[in-house]
């Protein structure tokens, strides 16, 4: 478990990035003959462009846009996003730790831990902690939404082999028509010896599809709205039913019991073909409809990024990145006397309530065991107590930047643009956990480094969506603040968000690890 491989990317690249003269000269990339597909798309010169090996803990304004680039196309679902997360920090130096064991920690440490392979905390423990100082934490979700198949997925209609899907989360649905579409997620596999493998699965190639129904048989669509019934009419197409026979009869094998009676035989053995195992040795399914479309570089400058699952894998590789490269070096931790942590949750989306969602005490189960093994002797009741009330946290979650064709849809004094930095969200309501004095911590960390900031609030007749801010802030009251890089096409199977902005999450982020502390001391509110 200790090396997780890079899929293979395949895709062929458009013959426009060969032309390279065609891009503005600030975006020239001397490296892009060297880099995978996906990364050509990346106009910029990464910090890891030199590999696993690179000067993490470096100041230079290098970009990671092409990392991210990266991370989008690997991480397909929330399981494939935790475990490159998993991959990176292990490269980095990070330790992992198993929740079922005990913890043995030390000052200058570097640890993490991950729940259901789509949940993970990591944190960075100060060489001059001492029991009772704070966590300056970061939290993002792992999921989006998407469509998922049915314990029971196979269905066959007019001739068609058909997927039933789930939908997942709030997801703009219509755009997902007519994509190119496969499947990811995971597979418990029954191995050799008997025991059970978990594994994760990634079909690469376009695989599934769900049609639209021609204009002339929907004269009213323009008119009327397009309006598909969620469970009929949303049911991407496998293969026509023929093809069902052949797969029939190459499979005699397989056993009543087995996911043959759930799922399509033809789709099964494409899934074991991927993983290398007879389809008889799939035991369980857990997979979500996905985009194959790889994420790229887009716009005349290329300024924007286009791509599935912005919310929120941004924010989470941001604040992965950031955590990783604020504590690369050795002298790094020398003078925190904190503890810096991320965590990235799922089911944010459905509203948080489950055993890997940030409505479980994940986050803070492990701050009060990171206090109890730091502390050894010196933890007394009220440590744990005391070091929640000296930390912060930091909700990031995508932000709504203002549309320029539906500009009317937010307040007309808070119209968050693409390419100026964070949006810090507010909500009289507490839809959003920021305060005035969260703000305020938060806007110095980047007055002090000379970084853009917005602000966001909903109007007065619209509804306004929440984080997970509010539901960690309420856990245990730990100051929080919410922001999010601007968004467009929130909730699409392809979103859009600027390059800079990127970058300017990941210094903003950075910054607060390294400053906060200087910053929080300037400030007495309860004395």
């Amino acid at each position: 478990m200790a090396s997780i491989a890079r899929l293979p990317l395949t895709h062929s690249l458009p013959t426009i990035l060969n032309h390279t003269r065609f891009l503005p000269r600030r975006l020239s990339f001397p490296t892009y003959l060297h880099r995978s597909p996906f990364r050509s798309f990346s106009a910029v010169s990464s910090s890891s462009s030199q590999g696993d090996s690179r000067s993490l803990g470096s100041d230079s304004n290098a970009s990671i846009v092409g990392d991210l680039l990266d991370y989008l196309n690997e991480s397909w679902t929330q399981f494939h996003a935790t475990a490159e997360a998993k991959r990176q920090l292990l490269a980095a130096g990070f330790h992992l730790l198993n929740e079922n064991e005990d913890w043995n920690l030390k000052p200058g440490g570097r640890y993490f831990f991950t729940r259901n392979m789509s949940c993970l905390v990591a944190f960075a423990v100060g060489d001059k902690y001492v029991p009772g100082n704070g966590f300056h934490a970061i939290a993002a979700h792992t999921d989006s939404p998407c469509l998922k198949l049915k314990p029971k997925s196979a269905s066959s209609k007019s001739g068609y082999l058909m997927v039933n899907v789930q939908t997942y989360g709030g997801g703009l649905w219509h755009t997902w028509f007519d994509r190119d579409l496969s499947v990811a997620g995971r597979a418990i596999v029954r191995a050799s010896d008997g025991n059970f493998v978990h594994r994760l699965v990634k079909v690469k190639r376009p695989l599934l599809r769900v049609p639209t129904l021609a204009i002339h048989l929907d004269r009213t669509v323009n008119s009327e709205g397009f309006k598909p019934n969620l469970e009929t009419q949303l049911v991407p197409l496998l293969a026509t039913k023929q093809d069902d026979t052949l797969v029939e009869s190459k499979d005699k094998s397989v056993s009543p019991s087995s996911n043959k009676d759930a799922h399509h035989p033809l789709l099964m053995q494409i899934l074991s073909d991927d993983l290398e195992c007879k389809p008889e040795d799939i035991v369980s399914l857990e997979l979500n409809i996905c985009d194959t479309q790889p994420s790229c570089l887009g716009g005349a400058n290329n300024e924007f990024i286009f791509s599935g699952r912005l919310d929120n894998l941004a924010s989470s590789f941001c604040a992965l990145r950031a955590l990783i490269d604020s504590c690369a070096s050795s002298e790094s931790l020398s003078t925190e006397h904190g503890i810096r942590m991320i965590a990235l949750f799922d089911n944010e989306e459905v509203g948080s309530d489950s055993c890997q969602g940030a409505g479980a005490p994940t986050m803070f189960q492990a701050m009060r065991r990171i206090v109890s093994s730091l502390g050894n002797a010196q933890v007394t009741e009220c440590t744990f107590d005391r070091a929640i009330r000296k930390s912060f946290l930091v909700s990031a979650d995508m932000a709504h930047g203002v549309h320029p064709n539906f500009a009317d849809k937010h307040e007309e004094n808070h119209r968050p643009q693409i390419h100026k930095g964070l949006v810090i969200k507010h909500n009289a309501n507490q839809r959003y956990a920021t305060s005035g004095i969260t703000s305020f911590l938060f806007k110095e960390v980047a007055k002090l480094h000379d970084l853009p900031i917005q602000d966001f609030v909903v109007r007065n007749d619209m509804g306004c969506g929440s984080t997970i801010g509010p539901i960690l802030a309420s856990g245990v009251g730990i100051r929080t603040v919410d922001c999010g890089i601007a968004q467009l096409s929130m909730h699409s199977v392809r979103e859009i968000c600027g390059t800079d902005d990127i970058d300017i999450a990941y210094r903003h982020f950075k910054a607060f690890y390294r400053s906060f502390s200087s910053v929080d001391r300037k400030l007495t509110v309860d004395d």
